[in-house]
């Protein structure tokens, strides 16, 4: 199982963004554990500088905007 965290303060674009990788998780039928990390010591952790940001299984994977439909697609099935 995939897991994928939503690096950000809660934002529209963050919660956008849960949404879209929500989204391409049920459409492929694959089961992911998301997680929206708020805590911004945890987040500048990852080095991410620029919200909403994503990792998957611990890689940080994009940061600075909503990915869109075919990313977050990838990132499930890959």
């Amino acid at each position: 199982m995939k897991r994928i965290k939503v690096l950000g303060s809660g934002c529209r674009n963050c919660e956008i963004t849960a949404k879209v990788i929500s989204q391409a998780a049920a459409e492929a039928g694959i089961e992911i554990e998301l997680e929206k990390v708020t805590d911004i010591a945890e987040i500048m952790g990852y080095g991410v500088m620029s919200t909403p940001g994503v990792v998957v299984d611990g890689v940080v994977v994009h940061s600075g905007g909503v990915p869109g439909p075919e990313l977050a697609r990838a990132w499930v099935q890959g």
